[in-house]
């Protein structure tokens, strides 16, 4: 698991498993990422960095890797010209998802305008 200041002595003893999974998607970007690979199943760096307007480059790349190396995403590397990477969710990330939608749901019933209607839960990821 990638190391981040959510991970010492004093954070870890007050509440184990929140901290853990605060040091794995403590990123700015991390939910959002897991999002759009869940409800596009697979996607490309060009298409998450169009999606998420407002981060860098340098960012992507590290909030992915990150990912990865916590279990969430996988990449896949395609030897081709030019080349071509995917990023698709593990077991572990899709095991996730039920999380997202709740998220999702609970953040559009008490966080947005009246009436507001998400698209991307009829598609249900």
């Amino acid at each position: 698991m990638s190391r981040n200041k959510f991970q010492s002595e004093k954070s870890m003893a007050q509440c184990v498993p929140m901290s853990s999974l605060q040091a794995v998607l403590g990123g700015k970007w991390k939910i959002l990422i897991l999002w759009y690979v869940a409800f596009y199943k697979v996607q490309r760096f060009g298409e998450l960095m169009r999606r998420l307007d407002g981060i860098t480059q340098s960012t992507l790349t590290r909030q992915l890797r990150e990912l990865e190396n916590d279990g969430f995403l996988h990449r896949e590397i395609y030897r081709e010209i030019p080349p071509r990477v995917e990023y698709t969710l593990t077991e572990m990330g899709n095991s996730f998802v039920p999380i997202l939608n709740l998220m999702m749901e609970w953040s559009e019933a008490n966080l947005c305008p009246d009436g507001y209607h998400n698209p991307y839960l009829e598609h249900n990821p």
